[in-house]
């Protein structure tokens, strides 16, 4: 296990800060010492909470060019037919990972290939299951056209904690299915964008892994066996 670089920098001063409020307690408020120990031990508490948030775990990563892997920790909370707007323009499966605060917020690529198309849009902050989330709130489009074909398109969307999406990606890049294309920060959500011959892996609810868990199959001449 190790700290993820977007989170060094927050949590050096996070533990600054919460360093010098309990030294002007104890200093200035020596005589409330059970507030101090309270204070103390909540402050305890929420950098623990921040520093498991940017945890970065080891992966054994799962390499299939016609599998989609999850590119994220999470819950999938959408599995449906939809119109896609911004770039097919036309009818696709979408797949909905949502990020709680307690997850993994690494975003990484579900498949291997060359990137496209890639947007940035600024927006609002509904919450990540809102349905305006992906569509108003901030967030990212990447499209990877896959190794094994298809294009495939996912984004990145941030919640209501949410106030910056970082990505490590641009058009013409050629990306490595699991490698780490971006980190949200406090809470979020990914969609993903395939081809309607794509065959769903995962159910409504089901917990998943980033850069492990096989959420769909593309349809190609020579398929994997699988599942």
């Amino acid at each position: 296990m190790k700290i993820h670089k977007e989170g060094r920098r927050i949590l050096f001063f996070t533990l600054l800060i919460l360093l010098v409020l309990n030294l002007l307690l104890y200093n200035f408020n020596a005589d409330n010492n059970t507030f101090n120990k309270i204070f103390s031990g909540v402050s305890v508490v929420l950098f623990l909470l921040i520093l498991q948030f940017f945890r970065s775990p080891y992966r054994n990563l799962l390499l299939h060019e016609d599998l989609i892997v999850a590119p994220a920790d999470g819950k999938v909370v959408v599995i449906e037919e939809v119109e896609e707007t911004e770039y097919f323009k036309d009818k696709r499966k979408q797949i909905s990972i949502f990020m709680s605060p307690i997850n993994v917020h690494i975003t990484r690529n579900p498949v291997s290939g060359i990137v496209s198309y890639f947007k940035y849009h600024p927006g609002n902050y509904f919450v990540a299951w809102h349905p305006k989330s992906s569509t108003q709130n901030e967030r990212t489009t990447v499209v990877v056209e896959s190794t094994a074909g298809p294009e495939v398109l996912f984004r990145q969307i941030a919640g209501a904690m949410a106030r910056r999406i970082v990505w490590y990606v641009n058009e013409g890049d050629e990306v490595s299915q699991g490698e780490e294309f971006g980190f949200i920060k406090f809470g979020s959500r990914v969609d993903i964008f395939l081809p309607l011959d794509t065959e769903v892996k995962v159910e409504l609810g089901q917990k998943t892994k980033g850069g492990q868990t096989v959420i769909a199959q593309l349809k190609t001449e020579t398929p994997t066996f699988f599942g």
